[in-house]
C-alpha cells in the first residue's frame, strides 16, 4: 500500500505542476495570438489577402492548441479532485476518459509536466493500459481531444470566418 500511496502523492504533485504550466502556456499563447491578429488585420488593410489567408491557418492552429490545453487542464483538475479513486488497482470508469486522454495527448504537447503525469499514470495502471491509451485502441480518448490534435488543414469556411472576424476588428 505504501508504494501506491507514494505514487499517488507524486502524481498529485505533478498534476498541480501541470495545471500551473498549462495555465501559463495558455496565457502566453493568447498573448501571441493577439499580436498575430493585429498583424493579420494590417495585412488585410494593405490588401494582402493571400498572405493573410496563409497566416490565418497559424492562428487557427494556435487557437486549437489553446483549447486543447484548457481541456487537459480540466482533466488534470478532475484527477486531482478525485485522487481518492486513483488508489484503486484498476482505472475507475469515471476517470478512464481523463486518464486515457492525458496519456494520449501528453507526447503531442510541449508541456514537460504532462510527460511526468503520463509516466506516473503508466506506472500506476501498467504499460499495457498506457500503450492502449497512447494508440486509443479502446476509444476512450475524448473526441474533443482527438479533434484538437488533428493535423489536417482547417476547413475553408473556418478560414473565411477568421478572416472576416479579424477584418471587422
Amino acid at each position: 500500500m505504501a508504494p501506491s500511496s507514494t505514487l499517488i502523492s507524486k502524481l498529485k504533485v505533478q498534476l498541480k505542476l501541470s495545471i500551473s504550466r498549462l495555465r501559463m502556456t495558455q496565457q502566453k499563447d493568447s498573448a501571441i495570438a493577439k499580436q498575430q491578429r493585429r498583424a493579420m488585420a494590417q495585412l488585410l488593410e494593405q490588401g494582402k489577402d493571400e498572405s493573410a489567408r496563409i497566416r490565418v491557418e497559424n492562428i487557427i492552429r494556435s487557437d486549437l492548441t489553446t483549447e486543447l490545453l484548457e481541456i487537459l487542464e480540466l482533466y488534470c483538475e478532475l484527477l486531482l479532485a478525485r485522487a481518492g479513486l486513483l488508489e484503486a488497482k484498476d482505472c475507475d470508469p469515471g476517470l478512464a476518459e481523463a486518464v486515457h486522454s492525458l496519456i494520449y495527448a501528453a507526447p503531442r504537447t510541449e508541456v514537460k509536466e504532462l510527460q511526468a503525469v503520463r509516466a506516473l499514470l503508466a506506472e500506476k495502471y501498467g504499460k499495457e493500459v498506457a500503450l492502449r491509451a497512447a494508440e486509443n485502441k479502446d476509444g476512450l480518448v475524448a473526441k474533443r481531444v482527438l479533434a484538437k490534435l488533428r493535423v489536417e488543414p482547417p476547413d475553408e469556411r473556418l478560414v473565411e470566418e477568421y478572416l472576416r472576424t479579424i477584418a471587422d476588428v
